[in-house]
Formats: structure tokens, C-alpha cells, sequence
């Protein structure tokens, strides 16, 4: 039988909150890696160059940095992202929901990952002297913003998150459904049951389709994140042109090889998570 709409939508939230909780304990240190190389992209050669310095600089803990806000950011974000895909499916036609969906999860990101970024990069930005205190707790960076900025300060970067999620999410639901729906047809057998590995690769190809399409954006948002720490507000088209202008097309594409890494186990992780999880739900609510 059909399900109670706020039943559904209760399955998609909970079972996003697990998917995203899947995702940032599969791929943190690979996300401090990227985030890292998008800031700075001169002071590191390469990710391998980067993951071994920020190990013997600051230890394991140098590489989880972050991880708090990243769980914040991406249960919050898949939560409302597959609520708001669940129900807008049943709303308009399958590719128009992402659309949808992804403005709402960049309202509840925005915030969460501007503290996860700013904690990734605060040893290199005390350490190049372009602040002079490092907050190295998700409190105190959040006491710093609302110091400074206000609650205003929060949404800093907003308009590239929306510009990055609404392209990247068409992108990411789009090819693991259409991946899902490959598999599916090559073992003859309902998108549902095609099993583990094909979820995983499916997922992982959904976030390799998003990363190669909104990067460059990501990038941006992260530099306009971190560097306002320092008290310069710049918006995305201005951030855009001076990296292009100064550092070339090259640095927009910083930190992409630890992100590919990460996407193939993250989100695998993420549809496997949310699969699996909204399965176990539906079958308890013999729906």
C-alpha cells in the first residue's frame, strides 16, 4: 500500500541522516585534503604532499578536522535533501526534484560547512600570519562568525552553494539513477534488488558526475569561506575572476584528485547507507 505522505517523508529523512553519517566517516580525510588544496593551492605539490604534511604537522586528529560540522552539515543536507527529493517526486517529474531539493539542502549547509571549512584550513592560515588567533573548536569558530559577522555571517558563500548544488545535484541523482537503472536491466531484477556493489558504484558514479561538473564552483566557495576569516568579503564572480586572473584555470581544479578518491567510498557509502536504512523502515511499516 501506499505510504502516509509524512510517514515517507519521516523514512527519506532518517534514512538521509544515516546516509550522510555514512558519508563523512568514509571520506573525512580526504575532504581536509581537498579543502586544503582549494585554499591554498601553492603550498602543497599534490595530495599525497598534502596528506603526509598536515599527518606530521598536527597528527590523525589534523585530518578529522572538522568532522563535527561535516557530520552537522551532511546529515542536515541529506536529510532535508532526500526528504525534499521524496516528495518532490511525487510533485513534478524526476529530474526537476533535484532541482528543488538542492536549494532547500543549501540553506541548512551553507552554515555547517563554512565551519567545517574554516576548521580544515586553520593551521595554514595562522601559520601564514594571515590571522593572528586560531579557533580550533567548532565553538569557538562559531563564537568568532557571530562576534564579527552576526548570524548573518553564516550564509557567507550562499549564492555559490546554490549555484553548486542545484547543477551538481541533477547531475549526482541523475547518473545513479540512471547507473541503478542499468544494473538493473543487466540482471533483470527491480532497481531495489540489484544489491551492495551495484549501490556502491552507482553512488560512487553519481558523485564522480557532480564533483566534474561543479568543482571549479566548490572551489570558489570554499576560498570565499575560508578567506573571510580574515575580514574581506568577496562574492563569487569577483573570487572567480582573481583566481582565474592570478592563479589560472589550474587552481579552480585544486585538491580534484583527492576528492575523485573520496567519492567512489563516501558516496557509495551515502546511497548504501540510505538504501539499506529506508529498506529496514519500509518493511517495518509493512509498506
Amino acid at each position: 500500500m501506499a505510504p502516509h505522505p509524512v510517514v515517507q517523508a519521516a523514512i527519506d529523512l532518517s534514512a538521509g541522516a544515516v546516509g550522510g553519517a555514512a558519508c563523512v566517516f568514509s571520506g573525512q580525510p580526504l575532504d581536509t585534503a581537498k579543502v586544503k588544496m582549494q585554499t591554498f593551492p601553492t603550498l602543497y605539490r599534490g595530495f599525497v604532499h598534502c596528506f603526509v604534511s598536515t599527518y606530521r604537522q598536527v597528527g590523525l586528529r589534523g585530518l578529522y578536522q572538522g568532522t563535527t560540522p561535516a557530520l552537522m552539515a551532511n546529515i542536515a543536507e541529506n536529510s532535508v535533501l532526500f526528504m525534499c527529493y521524496g516528495f518532490c517526486q511525487e510533485v513534478v517529474r524526476v529530474l526537476c526534484a533535484q532541482e528543488k531539493a538542492s536549494v532547500f539542502s543549501s540553506l541548512v549547509l551553507c552554515p555547517t560547512e563554512l565551519v567545517k571549512c574554516r576548521l580544515q584550513a586553520m593551521h595554514e592560515m595562522a601559520s601564514s600570519g594571515k590571522i593572528t588567533h586560531s579557533h580550533n573548536t567548532v565553538w569557538s569558530v562559531v563564537k568568532s562568525i557571530m562576534h564579527n559577522d552576526g548570524p548573518a555571517g553564516f550564509f557567507q558563500g550562499l549564492t555559490t552553494t546554490i549555484a553548486r548544488e542545484v547543477p551538481g545535484y541533477f547531475c549526482f541523482f541523475g547518473a545513479y539513477e540512471l547507473c541503478r537503472s542499468l544494473f538493473a536491466e543487466y540482471m533483470h531484477c527491480g532497481k531495489d534488488d540489484i544489491g551492495v556493489a551495484p549501490i556502491v558504484f552507482s553512488g560512487g558514479f553519481g558523485g564522480a558526475c557532480l564533483w566534474l561538473v561543479v568543482y571549479p564552483m566548490d572551489c570558489v566557495k570554499s576560498r570565499i569561506q575560508v578567506m573571510s576569516m580574515t575580514g574581506r568579503q568577496s562574492g563569487f564572480f569577483k573570487t572567480f575572476m582573481h583566481i582565474f586572473r592570478t592563479e589560472g584555470v589550474r587552481a579552480l581544479y585544486s585538491g580534484l584528485t583527492p576528492t575523485m578518491i573520496r567519492t567512489f567510498p563516501a558516496n557509495g557509502a551515502l546511497f548504501l547507507g540510505y538504501e539499506a536504512s529506508r529498506k529496514i523502515m519500509m518493511d517495518q511499516f509493512d509498506i
